[in-house]
């Protein structure tokens, strides 16, 4: 089913095939990265009793990190799904194909992968199974089938896609239908404020016409539209570099511009303002954002109860264009 939002309509959970998520997905990035296991399962807890549900991670998650080779994250999430017993009470996704001992999308590493998925994780099933990059060496109908094969074993609920032209997302559906197998309920593109080009046109024109669901990744630009980088500042963070290079653009420079007169509006923070803003856009269920402290946490879940006006829509729309 296609999401959309009326503009100044109060986010609600949403419908991700037989999936209901809260309006905040919870980014697993910084799990055995920048947050350490204690760090992470204090901010788990806290994103659960605020009300979320809804937990984003990969097999890869933090491969890129000296000494690590990718599972940290997975492993993080599942000691504490473990530690809580709390697994029915909350929606998992994860994702294959980018871990670097599996990548790509051949049925074999599919198969492969996701068993090490679920052992790290330490449950028998993962809500939302994403293709995390597509693999245009294979066929559209050679990884849908696996996909298909792990829905019906009962190790996947339901299957979304990650990083993919709209032709293939395109084509990816059609096999779906034509051949009675799993489709994709949902798509993870790059989608943020200072960063549109990537989903809107035609990726997002797909999205809504097939009623697939958008959870964008980057949704705070790496930290830049949470408004702690501005002209001489530093900020002491893994993510530094990429979110500053925003400062240096007109897009950039206007949108922090808009995000403060709305914040001031409403007495909130840049950071619950720029997910207000994605939230409310055509097609999109959830945001993903993470929290390396319980301390960012607030800012996050705030986007709950903060309803954008039309005209706060339009500011900002216009500042990011």
């Amino acid at each position: 089913m296609t999401v959309t939002h009326a503009q100044g309509s109060a986010p609600t959970p949403k419908s991700l095939g037989s999936l209901s998520v809260s309006t905040l997905c919870l980014g697993g990035n910084v799990f055995g990265w920048t947050a350490d296991e204690a760090e992470s399962f204090a901010v788990l807890d806290a994103y659960v009793a605020g009300g979320g549900n809804f937990i984003d991670t990969a097999d890869v998650y933090s491969a890129w990190v000296p000494g690590n080779k990718g599972g940290e994250s997975e492993t993080v999430l599942g000691n504490w799904l473990a530690a809580r017993g709390n697994r029915d009470d909350v929606v998992i996704a994860t994702k294959v194909g980018a871990h670097p001992d599996h990548k790509g999308l051949s049925a074999t590493t599919i198969k492969t992968a996701v068993d090490l998925s679920l052992s790290r994780l330490r449950t028998d099933h993962i809500d939302l199974y994403y293709t995390h990059y597509d693999d245009e060496s294979v066929e559209v109908g050679e990884f849908l089938t696996a996909l298909d094969d792990l829905v019906k074993a009962g190790k996947v609920r339901e299957i979304a896609a990650s990083n993919i032209s709209a032709r293939r997302l395109q084509e990816s559906l059609d096999f779906s239908d034509r051949e009675g197998v799993a489709r994709y309920v949902a798509l993870q593109p790059h989608y943020n404020l200072v960063s549109r080009d990537t989903y809107e046109g035609e990726l997002a024109d797909v999205a809504a016409r097939n009623g697939v669901a958008a959870v964008p990744y980057y949704a705070l630009a790496s930290g830049f539209l949470t408004g702690k980088y501005r002209p001489g500042t530093s900020v002491d963070s893994a993510r530094s570099e990429k979110a500053a290079g925003y400062l240096a653009t007109d897009r950039g420079r206007r949108v922090l511009e808009a995000l403060d007169t709305v914040a001031a509006a409403h007495g909130a923070e840049l950071t619950t303002i720029a997910l207000a803003w994605l939230a409310a856009r055509p097609t999109v269920a959830a945001p993903i954002a993470s929290a390396r402290t319980v301390s960012q946490l607030p800012a996050l879940l705030a986007v709950n109860e903060l309803v954008l006006t039309d005209a706060e829509m339009s500011l900002l729309t216009e500042a990011s264009a």
